[in-house]
């Protein structure tokens, strides 16, 4: 119903509202407004980064661990290091201590060691052990082929297949080799024919002569129509049968049979003996790629090679050279064969030690070391091999640095290896200190190379699926007090966040938020920390109402974000006075750089929590919040700290958006305003728009608006009308509405030609911004309250202009269509014009229409 049809149905005139003020019934142009100034917004910052460390270590120059308590990064390693003895295969039997104390022995006159007899004679001798045994069987059994009288043909002696087996000389020694007990070295092969003939008795055939009588001794082999392997069928005699006795299992397990004893003499003993005799890398190098390849053809991998231990006492022999590219197709020998305890951890130091040269990336690209590597880490016991894991993954840290390998480590599935490990240690329930220390150890390193992984291109999908997340934040739970690795999970999660999907998987849990807040509070100085966490939780806030709703709930939370507030801005503060002091010295002065990043961040968690209604009444009555920003806008300048500056505004637009009587925004709205006035006449126009979006919030007040018109804001407003901006044209008809409402401040609009400025930017802004076009509607609606000629208020051209605009633009059809907009975009600002703009426009036009006439008002 028009002004006009209602005086002629209730014979009184209509009560005309300003558009400020709250309105009695729901859809109403007050409302329309209301959502179009757009008062309540997000801020965003750019994420920390920190740039990668020029050397590569185990643990940082920032780190908080104590040296002496840390494995090194830099370290002596060489063969000698290597333990043969643990490179040998292990009896599955247990075998239980004996319980007395050794016997004497007796020395006879020539230096022999001669077994003291037994006390009873007819008690029979202890039998003997197993490698004297099968040396035994195996002689009884060349006696009883007659093997003496076989010939050439038949010789291939089962005496021969039972030394290879053996893979060590019998007990009984030469008088110039006395030793009681043998060592490690005297229990493994010879690593050359030369070795092996100088140390064999009389008679015994050299290394490669033995092998050349395997080789002629396979020749006569075949198979029996069973499919066992036999030599002139009678080879089901030949294996060595100690069923039913302790370590039986062992013994044929351990045991190599005459087809392996072929396959390892004719394709791997002579490549591991021409290694055994070259010194120079390359030449090595290639042998080695030869060796894993026979080892690999042959399925021989792992642990399932009888002559391993001579494998590995060869390689370990070449470990003292310096080719990178050499150490690592050793390394990778060693890991084919599964080594265990001090020999992985070794081996895991090699491949770190390579790795910490940058330039050596490229060597891991060639071959499958990675894969062993990934592997360790996914697989290694983590009581057992945490040492070895500290280095393994030590080394996917440095890799993953690498952006041409960090790509290459996602698909071979680095980030599920490291996955699993993450949740090994997270069930782990160590019993020790020390235990727990080197799990710390491992997290760091491995946090570190997830941190890597996460840039990955979609990387962040394979942190949801494994459920990262929530291992991580597990971490943050019982992990607290371990600084460095905090900063790699806060670093992790920065990257993670930056997609919407991961924002929604961290907010989903209360726990999260509280694990958050703690390390504020503990962390409040740690500037690498303490930004990322602020950074962290401005994200969660920035779309999510219900994350700012688990966050507030958290106790502690808004004194630890405004602690925050109130250090860093005292740092750079008092920063800040020192670079004037010593500006004037012409000295050079600190950075402020970071803590100004740690405050920006933290500002801006403030702002995405205020744009939650009961949120932002409770932080508008912050004093202290209030007086931080402030202080902030008395001491910096958008020349000097653009991003702070615009954030604390924005900050304060959304706090004032509040008009609460009692809150600390009303308190000092004067003070803010008069803070704010410098900014009008700066050349930035962000700041410019974010400060006069805060004066349209305070001119609610009447004595805000007095005191902008004294100051002369009211001819900015309209002057800034002009500047072709579109936010800074916004913003001013917002400040605008408000002033209109004081009838004494509306001639300056007219006098300023801020009339014919607004007509112009309906016609200019209208039909690409309906939100706008309602804004002057909405101010002139205010500006002709006392209205009595439409000619006399607006002008004459203005008045004509602004009737011909209102009806074009309040034809539907005419003022939505445009070819260029699709569907869904179509309806979006079909719903605008309905709800924004073609309310105030009617009436304002229906308005201009009832108060036509040629005379000028008495």
């Amino acid at each position: 119903m028009s002004g006009s049809e209602q005086i002629k149905a209730t014979g009184k005139k209509p009560k005309e509202r300003l558009f400020f003020e709250a309105p009695d019934h729901l859809q109403t142009p007050s409302k329309i407004v209301a959502a179009a100034r757009n008062s309540l917004k997000t801020v965003n910052t750019r994420r920390p980064e920190t740039p990668q460390d020029g050397q590569r270590k185990l643990f940082g120059d920032q780190s908080v661990r104590d040296p002496t308590n840390r494995p090194p990064s830099a370290f002596s390693l060489g063969s000698g290091h290597f333990n043969e003895s643990e490179s040998r295969p292990v009896s599955g039997t247990r075998l239980i201590p004996l319980d007395h104390r050794p016997r004497s022995l007796s020395i006879d006159v020539d230096g022999a060691i001669a077994p003291k007899p037994p006390t009873n004679p007819n008690r029979p001798l202890k039998r003997p052990g197993s490698r004297q045994r099968l040396y035994q069987q195996s002689t009884s059994i060349d006696a009883a082929s007659g093997s003496d009288a076989q010939s050439p043909s038949q010789s291939g002696s089962l005496t021969d297949v039972a030394q290879a087996a053996a893979s060590s000389p019998s007990p009984v020694t030469s008088p110039g080799d006395r030793r009681v007990h043998s060592g490690p070295k005297e229990r493994t092969h010879r690593n050359n024919s030369e070795d092996c003939s100088r140390d064999s008795k009389p008679g015994t055939p050299t290394r490669a002569e033995h092998r050349k009588r395997i080789r002629n001794s396979a020749e006569g082999e075949r198979r029996d129509p069973d499919g066992d392997l036999s030599r002139d069928g009678s080879a089901g005699s030949q294996r060595v049968s100690s069923a039913g006795k302790p370590g039986d299992e062992f013994m044929r397990n351990d045991i190599e049979t005459p087809e392996e004893a072929l396959y390892y003499n004719t394709n791997i003993g002579p490549i591991v003996d021409e290694m055994a005799t070259h010194i120079k890398g390359e030449c090595v190098s290639d042998l080695s790629d030869e060796l894993y390849t026979a080892l690999e053809k042959g399925n021989l991998l792992g642990k399932a090679c009888k002559r391993r231990p001579l494998i590995l006492k060869t390689i370990f022999k070449l470990l003292d050279l310096e080719a990178p590219g050499l150490l690592l197709k050793l390394a990778r020998l060693i890991f084919s064969l599964k080594v265990s305890g001090n020999n992985l951890v070794n081996v895991c130091k090699l491949v770190f030690k390579v790795s910490r040269v940058d330039k050596n990336d490229s060597h891991f690209m060639e071959g499958n070391i990675l894969d062993y590597l990934i592997e360790t880490s996914r697989s290694a016991d983590i009581v057992s091999s945490s040492d070895a894991l500290v280095y393994c993954v030590g080394v996917l840290k440095f890799l993953s640095g690498n952006n041409e390998i960090v790509e290459y480590l996602v698909k071979k599935n680095c980030v599920e290896a490291l996955g699993k490990l993450l949740g090994s240690l997270n069930a782990a329930h160590p019993e020790s200190g020390k235990a727990v220390e080197q799990h710390g150890h491992i997290l760091v390193q491995l946090t570190a190379s997830l941190r890597n992984l996460a840039d990955v291109k979609d990387a962040w999908q394979l942190f949801l699926s494994l459920r990262l997340v929530d291992d991580l934040c597990k971490l943050m739970e019982v992990h607290s007090h371990d600084g460095d690795l905090m900063l790699n999970i806060c670093r992790i999660f920065s990257k993670l966040i930056m997609h919407p999907a991961c924002c929604t998987a961290v907010a989903k849990h209360s726990s999260h938020f509280k694990s958050f807040v703690h390390l504020l509070q503990k962390y409040q100085k740690r500037e690498d920390l303490v930004v990322r966490i602020c950074f962290i939780l401005g994200n969660l806030t920035a779309k999510d109402d219900l994350a700012r709703k688990k966050l507030m709930k958290q106790s502690g939370s808004v004194d630890a974000i405004v602690n925050v507030m109130k250090h860093y801005s005292e740092v750079i503060l008092k920063v800040h006075f020192s670079l004037s002091a010593v500006k004037s010295d012409n000295r050079t002065g600190p950075s402020t750089h970071e803590p100004e990043d740690v405050l920006i961040k933290a500002i801006r968690v403030v702002a995405n929590l205020s744009v939650n209604k009961e949120i932002g009444c409770m932080l508008a009555a912050n004093a202290q919040c209030i007086q931080i920003l402030l202080k902030i806008l008395s001491q910096k300048t958008l020349e000097s700290s653009e991003e702070l500056v615009l954030n604390s505004i924005a900050t304060i637009n959304n706090l004032s958006y509040y008009n609460l009587k009692d809150s600390a925004i009303t308190i000092s709205q004067l003070s803010i305003a008069e803070s704010l006035m410098s900014f009008l006449e700066a050349k930035n126009l962000d700041g410019l728009a974010e400060a006069t979006r805060v004066f349209g919030n305070l001119s609610r007040d009447k004595s805000v608006r007095d005191f902008l018109v004294e100051n002369q804001v009211d001819e900015a407003m309209i002057a800034m009308l002009d500047s072709g901006h579109h936010e800074v044209v916004y913003t001013a008809c917002g400040v605008l509405i408000n002033l209109m409402a004081d009838e004494e401040k509306r001639r300056v609009l007219k006098k300023q030609g801020g009339v014919s400025k607004l007509v112009e930017v309906l016609r200019d802004f209208g039909q690409l911004d309906w939100q706008l076009a309602s804004l002057v509607c909405q101010t002139l609606w205010n500006y002709s309250s006392k209205i009595t000629s439409s000619n006399a208020c607006f002008g004459e051209e203005e008045s004509a202009e602004l009737q011909d605009t209102l009806i074009e633009f309040l034809d539907e059809e005419a003022a939505l269509d445009n070819p260029e907009f699709d569907d869904a975009m179509k309806d979006y600002i079909q719903d605008v014009w309905e709800n924004k703009f073609q309310p105030v426009a009617s009436k304002l036009l229906d308005r201009i229409e009832s108060h036509q006439s040629s005379f000028e008002p008495l």
